[in-house]
């Protein structure tokens, strides 16, 4: 008999439900079949299900945080059971130890994560029985069906384990170490919490602070543009001023002086220019693509995304989520028709078919077994699903996977872009732009969700003339950089920080090394937010006061270096690849780590922080201390003391009296530091606040409290 361990309790469900079968407390017995003679039993583990000891339990010493014990290095790393999970370990030790069970399947996720929890469970228990592996990419009867009939040796895995495992101990030295170094010396600062730190997460906040701070730096210029409506002959457009391809202006005066001269002034179409752009269909979703693309249409979190598409893989009906492969094997594509031809009977899809491509089985862009390592794209599969069985973010994400699908068998899309040039009074250039889609292509799948920038234009011949109808000078200010997206923070990890915009150079990227991996990289981003390094408002990622207090501690240290930490996750694919050993890997962390605590505890002498930093900062609860918070003042609603509560600032007796006097931490895009508030509660209203962000231009303001209004306002 046969003992199957699946990753997950629903996986374990699923892969015995393609056969006649009884459940048991904690596992299923499959009746015998023509796969299994003798049945076969399918447990499960829940998720990781072991876990690395912590440190006092390799030595005692190293229970007391002090910067004396560090580093910590194992000799040799070791797992144990999480406590809330040995109901289930016990389950499946006894089923290890049944003398009836011969032979062990790993049944795990077909991923590094998946092949460490199983092989840790069986290390554990001391399970010398043979071992086979079940690898698919999705969960339909027909894929577990076949797959259960080509097993994979143990043998032929067995490097994914060893990188899964050099993964988890070398994040257990650097996020050991490091997390203590850092938080005693930020201790000895002042800065009383536990700064958290990773080989992951702290290049990827380093990103992410070094934007924050572009955005602080920044010092905004303004500038003036002379806009005019042109009349020629019966057609209307608008036009900027340019001289030398620059359409800004340094002064108010030259503006206008330019405005001055073109009113009612004779227009000539001087040039036009047509160039058409073809834009080929988007290559098929791995989870990175799919989760940026979700971020910018549904505004999901990177960590949403994964686990919505990981509903739709355990329910069979798309491939495996993990992938970091936006390409499909020749057998793949060859369920494309019957896949396309259940999709053509949804309603959802109607007007799409037929296929302007009967076939892709040819085309390299998407089949391509060179192209597909552990995992082909993200794509429907066989099992289609009708859309009222899913709940509605589950169609939101299955429509985007299933359209990718679809776009890839239409046609490019061929957009023209027009430039005009009109000369006023033979001086004054003036540049009009417009496009016009030549083609829809994949767009009548897949249209447009960006806003259109480029207005459409007439029909202009050189040579024709009218005259301005309208002129105005229009004043803005230089804007500093963008901030980041959580579906931009994915594509920035991916690329280790070469961010590219440009969609059509995807393919760049797809070798590119990167922070994390495609299983990762969502879960990075989410501890970021719980241990209060960033906060994400109406999908924007602002650095907090702690973040930037420990990247400015850290320095030029390899920990904060993405372009390093995308050659570490380089060396571990090696190792998965049997091209790279693991010992050597660890001693290089082991010698990385001694050395960053040595030249770290001697630099901490010389860190100096900025007010602003200090101010904003908001100490963590410490264990068995209650957190003594910053006391700002007298609340302006009933006298009460008013603390920063984390988020915002508010009043320390809404437990008691409910009272909801709140200041904003963020007032149009500027933060409002402690020193702020302490002014405003005492003298009535702040110094000018100088930045905030209108709706149409940036202002400077004072903040006051209006009595009657109950309520903030600004003093102009």
């Amino acid at each position: 008999m046969k003992l199957i361990i699946a990753e997950k309790p629903d996986q374990g469900l699923t892969l015995a439900s393609v056969y006649k079968m009884k459940r048991k407390q904690g596992y299923i017995e499959v009746l015998p079949n023509e796969v299994f003679p003798n049945g076969a039993y399918v447990t499960w583990a829940i998720g990781h299900i072991t876990q690395l000891i912590p440190p006092e339990k390799y030595d005692t010493n190293w229970k007391k945080w002090s910067l004396q014990t560090l580093p910590m290095i194992p000799t040799q790393f070791q797992y144990e059971v999480s406590k809330d999970k040995w109901k289930q370990y016990a389950v499946i030790q006894q089923l290890l130890s049944d003398p009836q069970v011969t032979e062990v399947i790993h049944a795990g996720d077909a991923g590094r994560e998946g092949e460490l929890i199983v092989r840790n469970i069986l290390r554990l228990t001391k399970c010398d029985k043979p071992m086979k592996r079940l690898w698919i990419s999705s969960l339909t009867k027909k894929a577990i069906h076949e797959g259960f009939l080509s097993l994979l040796t143990e043998n032929d895995t067995r490097n994914l384990y060893y990188e899964a495992y050099t993964r988890a101990c070398a994040d257990w030295v650097v996020g050991m170490n490091a997390s203590r170094l850092y938080s005693l010396l930020l201790q000895q600062k002042g800065f009383s919490d536990v700064f958290s730190v990773g080989r992951v997460q702290t290049p990827t906040l380093a990103l992410i602070v070094k934007r924050e701070h572009e955005i602080d730096s920044f010092v905004s210029d303004p500038f003036w543009e002379v806009k005019a409506k042109f009349q020629i002959d019966k057609k209307k457009y608008e036009g900027k001023w340019e001289k030398d391809g620059e359409t800004r202006i340094d002064s108010k005066e030259m503006a206008e002086k330019i405005a001055a001269f073109c009113e009612g002034k004779e227009a000539v179409v001087a040039d036009v220019q047509a160039e058409k752009k073809e834009y080929l269909p988007p290559f098929l979703y791995n989870l990175s693509s799919l989760q940026a693309d979700a971020n910018r249409r549904f505004k999901f979190s990177p960590k949403k995304t994964l686990d919505i598409v990981q509903q739709l893989y355990q329910k069979g009906i798309v491939s495996y989520p993990r992938s970091d492969s936006r390409h499909v094997t020749q057998g793949e594509a060859e369920m494309f028709p019957e896949i396309l031809g259940k999709l053509e009977k949804l309603p959802e899809y109607d007007g799409l078919f037929p296929l302007p491509v009967s076939s892709i089985m040819d085309n390299t862009r998407y089949v391509n077994d060179k192209k597909v390592t552990d995992h082909y794209a993200i794509i429907p599969t066989e099992q289609v699903p009708s859309m009222a069985s899913l709940s509605p973010d589950e169609q939101k994400m299955y429509d985007l996977i299933a359209r990718s699908l679809i776009a890839a068998h239409y046609g490019k899309s061929i957009t023209e872009y027009t430039t005009v040039k009109t000369l006023v009074d033979e001086r004054a250039t003036f540049q009009s732009k417009g496009k016009v889609q030549v083609e829809e292509g994949w767009r009548k799948v897949i249209p447009q969700y960006e806003k259109d920038k480029d207005s459409s234009l007439p029909i202009l011949q050189t040579g024709e003339t009218g005259k301005v109808a309208k002129v105005e000078v229009k004043e803005s200010k230089t804007q500093p950089p963008k901030r980041f997206t959580e579906g931009q923070l994915i594509t920035i990890m991916k690329t280790a920080g070469k961010h590219i915009e440009d969609k059509e150079l995807e393919k760049v990227l797809m070798k590119t090394e990167g922070l994390g991996t495609e299983a990762t990289r969502a879960g990075i981003i989410t501890m970021l937010k719980d241990r209060k390094y960033i906060d994400i408002r109406k999908n924007l990622v602002y650095a907090t006061a702690k973040a930037k207090i420990l990247i400015q501690a850290i320095g030029d240290e390899i920990l904060a270096s993405p372009e390093m930490t995308a050659k570490w996750e380089q060396r571990l694919k090696e190792i998965s690849e049997g091209q790279a050993a693991p010992k050597q890997f660890m001693e290089n962390t082991n010698k990385m780590i001694t050395h960053l605590i040595s030249t770290t505890t001697e630099a901490s002498a010389k860190w100096e922080f900025a007010e602003d930093m200090k101010e904003g900062f908001v100490p963590g609860k410490q264990p068995g201390q209650k957190r003594q918070p910053t006391s700002l003042g007298t609340c302006k609603k009933c006298s009460g003391t008013v603390i920063d509560k984390g988020s915002f600032y508010g009043c320390s007796s809404y437990q008691t009296t409910k009272c909801d006097f709140t200041i904003s931490k963020k007032i149009l895009g500027k933060s409002i530091t402690q020193k702020q508030v302490k002014i405003l509660l005492s003298e009535g209203s702040t110094e000018l606040i100088q930045g905030f962000k209108g709706k149409e231009k940036e202002f400077d303001a004072k903040l006051t409290w209006n009595d009657t209004e109950k309520k903030v306002k600004f003093i102009f």
